[in-house]
């Protein structure tokens, strides 16, 4: 059974940093294209981001394009989130699963990992 461990997050000003890991047990991790997920309180999951097997490509929903980058590393099977410039509207949890690249916001497993929150202060 796939295991999905989210970390990284914390509490961060506007316009700071953070870099959330994804790491990936149960299954071969560079079989998958991999996606970012969140959830903020009282709203669905949206997809944050996406990447192909290998690294090559990658997709952003608008919200997050320009600021954040998502890379992964197949020899560690973990999946990495880069944000820069937070906002408070980027406040959610966030969780990775996996996805097929033409389809990126819909995740592939149904179990999910416990995710990492990032809450972002004004």
């Amino acid at each position: 059974q796939v295991q999905l461990v989210e970390s990284g997050g914390g509490l961060v000003q506007a316009g700071g940093s953070l870099r959330l890991s994804c790491a990936v047990s149960g299954r071969t991790f560079s079989d998958y294209a991999w996606s970012w997920f969140r959830q903020a309180p009282g709203k669905e999951r949206e997809f944050v981001a996406a990447i192909i097997w290998n690294g090559g490509s990658t997709y952003y929903a608008d919200s997050v394009k320009g600021r954040f980058t998502i890379s992964r590393d197949n020899a560690k099977s973990t999946m990495y989130l880069q944000m820069n410039s937070l906002k408070p509207e980027d406040t959610a949890v966030y969780y990775c699963n996996a996805v097929n690249f033409a389809a990126p916001s819909r995740p592939m497993f149904r179990s999910w990992g416990q995710g990492t929150q990032v809450t972002v202060s004004s």
